[in-house]
This record gives structure tokens, sequence and C-alpha cells, in this order.
């Protein structure tokens, strides 16, 4: 079974965003709900409870008002949520009761038998009808809508995501080529550097409209809170986040689309984005301005797409110490400040970032011919 996802940006009309609003906050409620007894339950007995929407409805009768799918929708997340945190907390942090300034608005509705449809004018959607949406494209001959997601930002516009599936099998694995393969390491000032050699670059976003952000943060510093100017005011901080973000997320679709294109197997590090990202790091800005992670997100699923593959080797792998031509490891490259070095056995002269790619590649292309011997 393929999934695919196309998002269109909506126009609700007042009593459509109105309902939404319904939605979103219920969706809120529920998760709360259900969390606090979860946790109740779990604090007096040590075993798990697995609350229903429905139960919740006699107390509090406007979540009758809001769709039925959408709230079912909340208790599968939480149950997922719940799951991987037992499986890996590691990874995945304990559920968190959500506040209506800090909770993404959003919320998950199933297609059953047509209630989710795309019309002429937009997207037809459960106990609301139409809503006028932009069809710049639609999905192709086979695909069936499975779900569709409403979300608002925080600028106040609307997109809904509809789901698609396809009862296909995923492609054949590729063969392996040595040259349709790549090892990418990252790069805080250009995103990446290639077992090429290319440094991909990146425009660095946030830091452009950083004067533009103060400018409008000043403005908003010396309005009264709660006061309509301040809402105002407040929409246009939202806007310009909103608009460096698309922009980001623009540049990383267009690039990652091109390198898989042209590879079909590329190899990263398992590197700890959110680490990187603490203050006390240094690279806080650069890393949340590349958007690496969500890069990853992309090069995984357009690769899965092609019967390609995106290889993560072990974050503990000493891609920048190793030599590519001789092995010779190095420890002092641990210090991040050396840039380049010259290997004391061969005599080569190294670009840590190039070096470190090279490794990644090969180390990349290691395991993969491990798989490939153990099938």
């Amino acid at each position: 079974m393929q999934q695919k996802a196309y998002k269109y940006r909506a126009y609700p009309t007042e009593e459509q965003r109105t309902f939404f609003a319904k939605c979103f906050g219920c969706c809120r409620k529920i998760w709360n709900l259900m969390l606090a007894d979860r946790n109740q339950y779990y604090k007096d007995t040590g075993k798990s409870l697995y609350p229903q929407p429905a139960q919740y409805k006699g107390a509090y009768p406007y979540l009758k008002e809001v769709d039925s799918l959408a709230l079912s929708n909340v208790q599968k997340q939480q149950n997922k949520a719940i799951k991987d945190h037992i499986e890996n907390p590691k990874a995945f942090g304990v559920p968190k009761f959500k506040a209506k300034k800090r909770c993404k608005k959003s919320y998950t509705t199933n297609n059953q038998k047509g209630t989710v449809a795309l019309a002429e004018s937009g997207i037809k959607l459960p106990k609301i009808g139409v809503i006028r949406t932009v069809l710049h494209r639609v999905p192709e001959e086979g695909w069936k809508i499975k779900s569709a997601t409403i979300s608002q930002k925080r600028d106040g516009s609307y997109h809904i995501s509809v789901l698609c599936e396809k009862d296909t099998e995923d492609p054949e694995r590729l063969p392996i080529d040595e040259d349709r393969a790549l090892g990418l390491d990252y790069k805080s000032d250009g995103l990446y550097k290639d077992s090429n050699g290319d440094l991909a670059g990146m425009p660095k976003f946030f830091r452009k409209a950083q004067k533009r952000l103060a400018k409008l943060q000043k403005k908003l510093k010396n309005k009264e809170k709660s006061s309509k100017n301040y809402e105002k005011q407040l929409r246009k901080v939202a806007k310009l986040y909103v608009h460096v973000a698309n922009q980001r997320r623009d540049h990383l679709q267009k690039l990652s689309t091109a390198i898989t294109k042209q590879y079909d197997y590329i190899i990263v590090e398992d590197l700890n984005m959110r680490t990187m990202a603490n203050k006390g790091f240094g690279n806080g800005k650069a890393t949340m301005d590349n958007g690496f992670g969500m890069f990853q997100d992309m090069l995984a699923y357009k690769l899965k797409r092609k019967g390609g593959k995106l290889v993560v080797i072990d974050r503990w792998f000493p891609s920048s110490q190793l030599c590519s031509v001789c092995g010779y490891k190095n420890k002092k490259v641990k210090n991040l400040n050396v840039r380049s070095w010259i290997c004391p056995v061969c005599g080569t002269e190294h670009d840590r970032d190039e070096n470190a790619a090279i490794n990644i590649l090969v180390e990349g292309l290691r395991i993969l011919y491990e798989e490939r011997e153990a099938a």
C-alpha cells in the first residue's frame, strides 16, 4: 500500500472558520481529558487505561457539535504517542497536556464513502460542506482519498492536507551502483558537503529576515497586550515567521527533488539535531535555519518512491577523524576548529567536511552490501 499527501491552501467562510476553531478546541480538550484520566488511573492502579472520546460527551455536550472522527483520531494519536514513549523513551518524551497558546491548531477526519472529496470549487469535508480551496494539483488515477487534515498556521492561513493511498506494492529495490550513491556530511554553514566535494549552500532565510523581524517585534513590544493593535501586530510577526518557514521548505523540496533524481542511495549520519540546536553548542540559529532534519525526511520518502533508500549510519562513527585514503584515525580532528589536516601516514591533505562525506559514503555502501548479502 502506497500513500501520498496533497496539501492545499484553503479559504473558509466565517461560519467554516468558527467550525474549525471548535474542532481545534475540542480535540485539545479530549486530549487533555483522556491524558488526565490515563495518568490518574496509572498512578492509582499501575495499569493502563484506554478511554473513549464518547464517554466525555455527556459531561461536555459541546463535543457533539464537532466531527466525531476528529476526536477518534485524537485517541489514536495519543495511543501511538504513549506506545512510542514506552518502546523508545529516549527518542519520544512523555505525552504532555496541550495549552491553547502553544498547541498546534489541526484536526484529522477520515473519508467514509465520499465524505471527503475534491469538488470543482474546493474540498468537501464532513459536517461543514465544501471549503473553497486552490486545487493546484489533483491525485493521479488510481489514488483514493483516505483522510484529510485541516490546519491553521500562526498567521491565520488555513491548509488542508489530503492523504491518498493506492493498493500497489512498493517499487523493487534498485541495484547498488556506486556511481549513483552519495555521502552527505552536515555543515552548519551550507547545509551539507557531499562526497564529490560540492557544497549545497543555504540561502539563510531567517538571518535575512532578522532586521525586518526585529522592527516588527519592537513595535509589538510597545503595544498594549490583548489590545486590537497588539493582536494585529502579532499577526504581522507570525506572518513573517511563516513566510521564512515556507521559503526554507520550498528550497529544501527543490533541492531534495534534484538530488534524488540524480542518485539512488544517499548516506547521512544519525545526528541529534535537537542537541546541536542547543544554545550551549553555539550553532543553534544556523541549525534551525538549515532544517537538515526536515531535509532528511524529504530524501527518505522520495528515494523510497523510486526504489532507492536513505541510509543512516551510526552517529558515533568517526567520519571526520578517519583518513579516506589510508584509514588512519586522527583524534586531533575531534576539535571542530580543525577544518583541514594532513594525514601523517600517507601525506594526503584533507578538507574536514569532504573527507567526512567520503567516509560516510564508504560506510553506507558497506551497510548496503551487507543488507544485500543477508537478503
